[in-house]
This record gives structure tokens, C-alpha cells and sequence, in this order.
């Protein structure tokens, strides 16, 4: 099978022709039709992550035709169209397992980290953390549910009741957050890297009722902010941006350092939190909720030898809307 690696951080991702691999005990043998490209895919390549497994196959926006099964599974059939997203195992022993907190799970392994993911023709996952995928998306366009969709979903129900919200960082999940925001009668106020004409432009298209650079402050206070950009200065930017009893929601894996900001920013019960992961009932919960919004994803393609340029692209932030990459 052909698969894109990474061979140590920092480096670049090699084309290899490898034996694909065979489904343990409760495991799925995956065929990959596409996987979308994440800004996590990014900490890994770059070392911000600590100890991935290496060498190592990136991905955890898989969507996929189940090809085998290995001992134990009953859960599909062969054929069946499947998605595997970031949350690739956890214990279900822990106190955090136990409680309905996997994704906080010490034990967990992650799809693409931990686990090779999807950048390639074949991967192996663990059925009890595949799901179903909803009809009427083809491939490349149900792949961004995978985690941009999902991690947003989660973000969005910490954020609370949030008449008026904003998001920074108007990347993948921003431009589906934004949908499922307008579905729920929120209005949202849409930040992007100052300067940024086509992402703003982009984020009024979707329905946000303001768009403007993150150095520019929105024309009324917000309930609620959602942080997916990874710049720790934006933290008390976004502080400054929320009204009293307002929560701060930081929806990345990975942020740069964030400054030391004044007491009286977080004074008058304003929340700073952190979204970790995701759990399975985020993902049936969404994966549900998508065909009724309807969210429609925007998709720029790649093939599977393009990773690394997508990876670039993504950095850059010349992808508009989400990247897959059509294996």
C-alpha cells in the first residue's frame, strides 16, 4: 500500500510502499477513500506534540470501506462506510472512562499520534471507535466532520447559551461551527489573521453577522468566544472581547504561550477554559445533528502523495474551508 510518513519531527512526510496492515482483536481492517488534514496533523510534524509514535502515519479525519475484521467484531460488515476520528481508544476502566470523561482518559490513544491514521491506502482501527457516517455527503466532504466538525461541536456546548459569539481563527472548524451556530439562532462575529479580506468575506458568506482581523474588536460585547487559532495572545484579547459572566473557550491542542493579562480581564465571572479530545457520544451527537442543519463543508482536495503541500497550504492559511486528501 502506499503511505505518507513521518520519520522524525521536523521532517518532511515520505512516500513508502508498505504491506497493509492486519486487524488485531476488535480491531477494523480499513480501506481509506479520504482523510481530511488538521491543524493537529501540523503540532505532530512540527515535534509541538510530545513522544508520537514513529515512524508514523498522520491523519485522523478518516473516512473509509471496512475491508476486513479482525477477531471479535461484529459491529460491521465488510463494505460498510465508516469514520474514524481523533479518539482512536480509550481504557473504559479509569475514573475519567468511568464518569463519561474518555477523552481525559490516561490511557487513551489517538489516531494519527499514537496510532497510524489515514494518510494512506489502508489502516487498522478499533471498531468500537469507528461510527457510522450520515448519507449525503460523499466522501470528501463528510471527512471534516471528523474532528474540525467535532471538536467544534464540543467546543460550542462549553461555550453555553451564547446569543452572541465569537471565533477566532476561521479555519476548518470555524466554517462549520459557523453553521451549526446559525442553526441553534446564534449570530456569530468571525476574527481572522488581520488583513484577511477573502476568510472574512468567506465567514459573512456562511451567515456571520460580523467579520474582522483579530487586532479589531466586534461592535458589541460577545456571550462567548471560541479559540481555534493556537495564539496564546488572543486569550486576552478574547477576554477583553466578552461581556460580564462571558466564557473563553481554548479549542486547540496545541497554543503558544499566552501573556500574563491583568485580573480585573477575568474578574466579573468570566470563564477561561480548555476544550481536551472528544468522547464518542460528542461524535454520535454531531454526526447526527450534521444532515439536520444542513452543515455543507467546503473542501479543497489533494492527492494522498500532496500531503506535505496541504500541510503547507494549511499553515499558510490558504485553504479555504477544510483539506482532504482524496486517497
Amino acid at each position: 500500500m502506499r503511505a505518507m510518513l513521518l520519520e522524525a519531527p521536523g521532517g518532511p512526510l515520505q512516500r513508502a510502499e508498505q504491506p497493509p496492515p492486519v486487524p488485531g482483536a476488535g480491531q477494523v481492517l480499513l480501506r481509506v477513500r479520504a482523510c481530511g488534514v488538521c491543524r493537529t496533523d501540523l503540532h505532530i510534524l512540527d515535534g509541538e506534540l510530545p513522544a508520537p509514535r514513529l515512524p508514523l502515519i498522520l491523519g485522523h479525519q478518516i473516512v473509509a470501506e471496512v475491508a476486513g475484521l479482525g477477531p471479535g467484531v461484529k459491529r460491521f460488515t465488510p463494505g460498510e462506510r465508516v469514520g474514524v476520528a481523533w479518539l482512536g481508544w480509550a481504557c473504559g476502566a479509569c475514573k475519567y472512562c468511568q464518569r463519561g470523561q474518555e477523552n481525559l482518559c490516561p490511557q487513551a490513544r489517538f489516531t494519527g499520534y499514537h496510532l497510524d491514521g489515514g494518510y494512506a491506502e489502508y489502516t487498522v482501527a478499533y471498531a468500537d471507535f469507528c461510527y457510522p457516517l450520515p448519507m449525503g455527503y460523499s466522501d470528501l466532504e463528510v471527512a471534516p466532520l471528523l474532528c474540525a466538525g467535532l471538536i467544534g461541536y464540543r467546543s460550542l456546548k462549553l461555550a453555553g447559551q451564547a446569543e452572541h459569539l465569537g471565533l477566532y481563527g476561521f479555519g476548518a472548524a470555524a466554517h462549520i461551527l459557523t453553521q451549526v451556530a446559525r442553526h441553534q439562532g446564534q449570530q456569530v462575529y468571525a476574527f481572522t489573521r488581520p488583513g484577511d479580506a477573502a476568510g472574512q468575506r468567506f465567514a459573512l458568506e456562511l451567515g456571520a453577522v460580523w467579520a474582522g482581523g483579530s487586532d479589531q474588536s466586534p461592535p458589541q460585547k460577545l456571550d462567548a468566544a471560541i479559540l481555534f487559532a493556537p495564539d496564546g495572545t488572543l486569550v486576552p484579547k478574547a477576554l477583553r472581547d466578552v461581556d460580564k459572566g462571558g466564557t473563553v473557550v481554548c479549542g486547540g491542542i496545541h497554543m503558544s504561550e499566552i501573556p500574563a493579562f491583568p485580573y480585573a480581564l477575568l474578574w466579573e465571572e468570566r470563564v477561561l477554559r480548555s476544550v481536551a479530545n472528544l468522547t464518542r457520544q460528542d461524535g454520535e451527537e454531531f454526526l447526527a445533528l450534521a444532515p439536520q442543519v444542513p452543515i455543507k463543508t467546503e473542501v479543497q482536495a489533494y492527492p494522498l502523495e500532496a500531503a506535505g503541500q496541504a500541510l503547507s497550504d494549511l499553515r499558510a492559511g490558504k485553504v479555504r474551508g477544510a483539506a482532504v486528501l482524496a486517497v
